[in-house]
């Protein structure tokens, strides 16, 4: 049986570095033939893992006023986006073609409200074999995509910006953090 590979030659892509990391290390993603794979993580040890992302909704001082207070016209849009988020989490494996399902611990959701943008940080806790960093950027993303949803009656100019992780835990590659410095959100009112 002859294998089928429609998808463009990597190498071609990204100037022939497709197989290694920064760090020179092997791209786990990809098999020797540039397509993609899921990795196998079946040797790898089960730790405790955590990650953090966040992501903004920018708008406007009038809207976050409705937003803070409850009153916009569709609702609490932070209660709906913290479940949006929640509910996203868990789903990611089935929106990320390559992730793993991992059996999740924990998930928070939370907002701070700033004078014209709500920043979302969420966090994603699990005890596996691969870490949650794509589970808590789909998190912090959905519930940004909710008050974006929520707010577009009153702000249809709103943007969703900063989508990144902030810091992970556990694991082999061991901790990371976005140094403070470098303007990590924060600051705002907590909701």
């Amino acid at each position: 049986m002859d294998v089928v590979n429609d998808t463009p030659d990597p190498a071609s892509i990204v100037g022939g570095l497709t197989h290694l990391r920064h760090d020179g290390g092997a791209l786990t993603h990809l098999r020797q033939d540039g397509t993609a794979q899921m990795v196998d993580v079946s040797e790898k040890a089960v730790t405790t893992r955590e990650a953090t992302a966040t992501a903004t909704v920018h708008s406007t001082s009038e809207v976050l006023t409705l937003l803070g207070a409850g009153e916009l016209p569709k609702g609490d849009a932070l209660a709906v986006a913290r479940v949006a988020g929640i509910m996203a989490a868990k789903k990611t494996p089935e929106l990320i073609p390559l992730c793993h399902p991992l059996p999740i611990s924990k998930v928070t959701v939370d907002f701070e409200l700033g004078p014209d943008t709500v920043v979302v940080l969420a966090t994603v806790k699990t005890r596996g074999v691969t870490g949650v960093e794509m589970e808590a950027l789909t998190a912090a993303s959905v519930a940004a995509l909710s008050v974006y949803d929520m707010i577009k009656a009153v702000d249809k100019h709103a943007v969703i910006s900063g989508i990144q992780v902030l810091a992970k835990s556990g694991g082999k590659s061991g901790d990371w953090a976005i140094p403070t410095s470098s303007g990590v959100p924060g600051g705002g009112e907590s909701a």
